[in-house]
């Protein structure tokens, strides 16, 4: 028998049983299913991460005033100013590996408008160094430059959904947006492409998609502030490369202690530390979802086992048919392997429709990104056959080692 009709033969045998053949396969189809779901989840995941982490830089650090309430806000003025360009300063002198500072400012924006349109976003007060610190894209005109800074303009960058609501599909460049009291020409306009979600491992981000970035000169001499807000609301420091980055983070937290005279009136956030804590706990999730798709693929080779051991019993006469007619041993072999191998391949193919199903149901009601890769395919498929081919030796070995006369004698 050649090998294209012991694969004929084969699917003639499952055929005849379906139900059977079905039940055995499950274990493959939950087990391919969860291992491509599962990597589908976690690409997804990961690449969710690296775009909030391209938003945070991984070669930054961040200095961000912390949230107080009204008395420990009055107890901590009385020892520091909070977050401020004095500390932007220290730093930058201080620390080695810095190669810069940047201040941002949150804006209390009760109101952003433009002609008659009305939004809703964060207004911030930045450098003109955010863009190349935070990973900003630009769809039209030009970001903030350092004569912006210097000569406190009243120009402002737009995010592309915050555009939208304003100008709908008018021209926005050259056009003003008035910021609570104060208008700003508009002189650039962010790409919305990649733009990130809130938070990431607890740590708020943002979306510049809804943001508005205006000089912090202008900023802090223009908006008003509360009266015991610090002068800054972040830093973000920027950090050569090859530096390290939580030794870095060390040093900043000392001199900060030192400067703020012991007051807990901020906040840092290392981004490197934050990706590496998130590849951990991606880490341990595969881990845990693996064991749960080895186990299933280990219930389905046990399946196929039982379903090779009941094929061998119901066709011992027709083995020994065979034999006395000159089949061979590992032709004997060759036939329940194959046979092995098909109801594995078939198990496997629907376990990655399962598993793409699957993924694509959790992207669309969950809202989670998922991206499923061609190597988690053919790793969990070859998985699959593998545990298939393997299910099936002992039965075939049996089959092939049954003498043929009581074979012929078999009822």
């Amino acid at each position: 028998m050649t090998l294209d009709e012991s694969l004929r033969t084969a699917w003639e045998n499952l055929g005849s049983h379906r139900l059977r053949s079905a039940l055995a396969m499950l274990g493959i189809v939950f087990g391919v299913g969860a291992v491509i779901s599962m990597l589908a989840i976690g690409a997804g995941a990961e690449r969710e991460a690296l775009l909030m982490i391209e938003r945070l830089g991984l070669h930054n650090v961040l200095v961000r005033a912390k949230d107080l309430d009204d008395k420990e806000l009055e107890e901590a003025r009385k020892k520091s100013l909070g977050v401020s360009p004095r500390d932007a300063a220290a730093i930058a002198d201080a620390v080695p590996g810095v190669i810069g500072v940047a201040p941002r400012l949150e804006v209390d924006a009760w109101k952003i408008l433009a002609g008659g349109a009305r939004a809703e976003g964060e207004v911030w007060g930045v450098s003109h160094q955010q863009a190349a610190l935070s990973g900003l894209r630009l769809a039209e005109g030009r970001f903030l430059d350092p004569v912006d800074e210097r000569s406190h303009a009243q120009v402002c960058v737009l995010g592309g959904a915050l555009r939208r609501d304003l100008f709908g599909q008018e021209p926005a460049l050259g056009h003003s947006v008035k910021v609570n009291d104060v208008w700003l020409e508009v002189v650039g306009v962010l790409d919305s492409a990649g733009a990130s979600g809130e938070s990431f491992q607890g740590v708020h981000v943002g979306s510049p998609d809804r943001e508005l970035y205006l000089p912090v000169t202008t900023a802090m001499r223009k908006l008003d502030r509360k009266p015991l807000a610090a002068p800054l609301d972040e830093l973000v420091v920027r950090l050569a490369p090859g530096t390290d980055s939580a030794q870095a983070g060390r040093m900043i937290a000392a001199l900060l202690e030192r400067l703020h005279g012991g007051a807990k009136d901020w906040e840092m956030v290392v981004p490197e530390a934050l990706l590496e804590q998130s590849r951990r706990t991606q880490r341990l999730f595969d881990l845990v979802m693996g064991c749960i798709a080895g186990i299933s693929l280990l219930v389905g080779g046990i399946g196929i086992m039982n379903v090779m051991l009941a094929s061998v019993l119901e066709r011992t006469r027709e083995i020994g048919v065979r034999r006395a007619v000159g089949a061979r041993r590992r032709e004997i072999v060759q036939q329940f392997l194959v046979e092995s191998f098909a109801l594995s391949a078939a198990g496997g193919i629907a376990g990655v429709l399962t598993g793409v199903g699957i993924a694509r149901a959790v992207a669309l009601f969950a809202g989670w990104t998922t991206r499923v890769a061609p190597l988690s395919v053919l790793l969990a498929v070859g998985v699959a056959m593998t545990v298939g081919l393997a299910s099936g030796i002992y039965p075939a070995m049996r089959a092939a080692r049954l003498d043929p006369v009581e074979a012929l004698r078999y009822e």
